[in-house]
């Protein structure tokens, strides 16, 4: 990670995972890098997530089970400053930077994992993973999870990728407009 400055630990790295609505899954295809966002969800140190039961995606995990995949919790551009004191900046040919490092950017966190991914074969399992997810996705709807189970299990691969990597990172402004940086949370 080239922003040491803006590095963040495994504790806040499984808070985004857990908070995104999705990951961008990454893998080689021969030549040729391949990714697609999917509906992810975390238990413990296994991501899991629902596929068609052929395809592209499918195929590759056959030949090459390594992986990446990047997670985006929050973004905003920071307000820090009013209208007026922007144009005060502007005036400033001295306080020109603040525009870019602080006015032309954005906040953010994210974190990125790798590991080797693995079709779930027990149905125990299966079951377990396609809880997690229609959790997480459709919370509102777990009273029918019973009824629509069973059929759809014949229907869909499961996949767990244990998590061998995780790093996070972090872009963030504190109330007075500073960038907290190492890891700082307040």
């Amino acid at each position: 990670m080239r922003r040491k400055d803006r590095e963040m630990g495994v504790d806040f790295a499984l808070e985004v995972i857990d908070k995104a609505q999705y990951g961008v899954l990454s893998m080689v295809d021969g030549e040729e890098a391949y990714g697609i966002p999917l509906s992810i969800v975390r238990d413990g140190n296994s991501l899991y997530f629902h596929s068609a039961m052929d395809g592209r995606k499918v195929r590759i995990f056959e030949r090459n089970p390594k992986v990446s995949i990047a997670f985006v919790g929050d973004v905003k551009v920071p307000e820090l400053y009013s209208k007026e004191e922007l144009e005060e900046i502007a005036k400033d040919e001295s306080k020109i930077g603040l525009l870019i490092s602080k006015v032309f950017t954005t906040e953010y966190e994210s974190a990125v994992v790798k590991g080797r991914i693995a079709l779930v074969e027990d149905e125990e399992e299966r079951i377990k993973a396609l809880r997690l997810i229609c959790e997480k996705y459709t919370p509102s709807k777990m009273d029918y999870f019973h009824l629509a189970i069973k059929p759809g299990l014949n229907r869909t691969n499961i996949y767990r990728i244990e998590m061998e990597e995780i790093k996070a990172k972090r872009k963030k402004y504190d109330k007075d407009g500073e960038e907290m940086k190492w890891g700082r949370m307040e």
